[in-house]
């Protein structure tokens, strides 16, 4: 059995882009599947992993540690992953770090708003948010996918290059969460759909769609489903994210 330990579900984006750098990399480790929608992230036991209670989260031995990005890069180093990944070029790995830091206020808070207020409002309340309240969640991820095309993609086939990058696969995990919710921006938006077909292309196509199997039928997906006790607090969420 591995000694290296992933606590993940794939409904998470973040979660998703550690699955799928540890398996195009050939790193063995154990899945531990931790259910968000049961609550199996807030429990006692799964505590002494992750004192946030968030995933994904890493055990290798003894050691533990939390954050998608730290976990990848903790992967990357150890493993001596390919240097796309992470170049070793000061410029190139700057820019990694860059994208890294900017999507934390940008394409990750703002993607899983339009999935908030498309899906899980439906989930929660039988509808999507009224228009007054998504048009400007729209607008804003619009905003944000124009900022990837003209700033971090411009006329590379890839956001840091020639090749891809830990970059391209925090990204490409966050944008198809809002692709889950039902927004297909990607037709009406060439260059960031050919990009897309990139990733996906040198990740492997059957990888990709492993991981984002789940997070790609979540329409199927009822709020009989949730355990009653969690339901309150995704509720309190859902009025946060959409204030």
């Amino acid at each position: 059995m591995a000694a290296l330990h992933l606590y993940l579900d794939l409904m998470s984006q973040p979660c998703r882009s550690v699955y799928i750098f540890a398996r195009a990399n050939n790193i063995a480790f154990q899945y531990e599947a931790v259910r968000l929608f049961k609550g199996e992230h807030i429990t006692d036991e799964f505590k002494n992993v992750n004192a946030f209670r968030k995933v994904p989260a890493l055990k290798d031995g003894e050691f533990t540690l939390s954050e998608s990005t730290a976990i990848i890069l903790y992967l990357a180093r150890k493993f001596n992953t390919p240097d796309h990944w992470y170049p070793s070029d000061l410029q190139k790995r700057a820019r990694v770090d860059e994208y890294l830091a900017w999507q934390h206020t940008n394409t990750r808070p703002h993607g899983s708003k339009i999935f908030w207020g498309k899906h899980m409002a439906k989930v929660l309340t039988g509808e999507e948010l009224c228009p007054e309240k998504l048009n400007p969640l729209l607008v804003q991820f619009s905003n944000i996918l124009t900022d990837l095309e003209k700033v971090f993609l411009q006329d590379t086939p890839f956001l840091v290059g020639d090749e891809i990058s830990i970059a391209d696969l925090v990204a490409i995990v966050e944008l198809m969460q809002a692709v889950a919710a039902g927004l297909n921006f990607f037709d009406d938006r060439p260059k960031l759909d050919a990009w897309k077909q990139r990733v996906v292309a040198a990740i492997g196509e059957e990888l990709f769609n492993e991981a984002h199997k789940e997070i790609l039928s979540v329409q199927e997906h009822s709020k009989d489903s949730i355990p009653p006790q969690l339901l309150e607090g995704l509720k309190e969420k859902l009025e946060l994210i959409t204030k």
